[in-house]
């Protein structure tokens, strides 16, 4: 007899038929979350280099803000859009402050250790917004991972218990009567490590991919700061 798979499922107990239906249901979120992340990955490759070259480019932190708008993927960007808000919100206040007490080298000094300050607290922000942002439902793959094998397993066992059930009933043992009854059980097994492979390695590719853009935006970062720093420096 021809193996069919379809027929075994159709065939499967109500308790089999449930377990394949929700390792089905795990495997098309799975497929939907790779599918997504796959484009948004590419999208923030793109941007980012985009944006880094653009950004080096330009004259003006200001210039570089207006450029930052039209890379929405990068994360870079976001990074930089954010410090350079709150650059400017800062600036606002000191200036008003200089305005209205004059001008004090110490008061400016402290000022610039806080505006400093100010401004690591709002790139890490970003930074760890943009992370989290990126890595949203990536946990459902390694739960797919480390939980389908088991549910698979379930199926398994229970088809197995179903299987010598019979056997009893029937007062045979033949492997005419128990080979129908345990491959059922056993493409349970199966579906379950056909929805977990693909889960698990996808995880890795994506965490990996994190922990490089992650390293890319602190090194951005590093080198933001480092020019503002210098330009408070010079104008000091």
């Amino acid at each position: 007899m021809q193996l069919s798979i379809t027929n075994m499922i159709l065939h499967a107990g109500p308790v089999g038929q449930l377990v394949m239906l929700l390792l089905l249901i795990f495997s098309v979120i799975s497929w939907s979350i790779v599918i997504i992340k796959v484009r948004l990955f590419k999208k923030v490759a793109t941007d980012s280099l985009d944006f880094l070259e653009a950004f080096w480019s330009s004259s003006k932190l200001s210039d570089a803000y207006d450029t930052a708008q039209e890379y929405e993927y990068s994360p870079e960007a976001t990074v930089f859009s954010a410090g350079f808000t709150e650059l400017q919100k800062i600036n606002k206040i000191r200036s008003r402050k200089e305005n209205k007490d004059g001008n004090n080298q110490q008061e400016t000094l402290d000022m610039q250790m806080a505006t400093m300050d100010n401004l690591k607290r709002a790139i890490r922000k970003a930074e760890s917004q943009e992370i989290t942002e990126m890595g949203r439902y990536l946990p459902f793959l390694a739960t797919t991972g480390s939980a389908a094998p088991f549910i698979g397993l379930f199926g398994t066992v229970w088809g197995i218990m179903a299987s010598f059930h019979e056997i009893g009933m029937r007062g045979s043992a033949s492997l005419a009567v128990v080979a129908p009854g345990i491959s059922e059980a056993l493409i349970a097994t199966a579906a379950g490590l056909a929805v977990a492979i693909p889960a698990v390695i996808f995880y890795n590719f994506f965490a990996n991919k994190l922990t490089y853009i992650d390293g890319e935006m602190q090194n951005f970062s590093t080198d933001f700061l480092n020019l503002v720093e210098r330009d408070m420096i010079s104008r000091g």
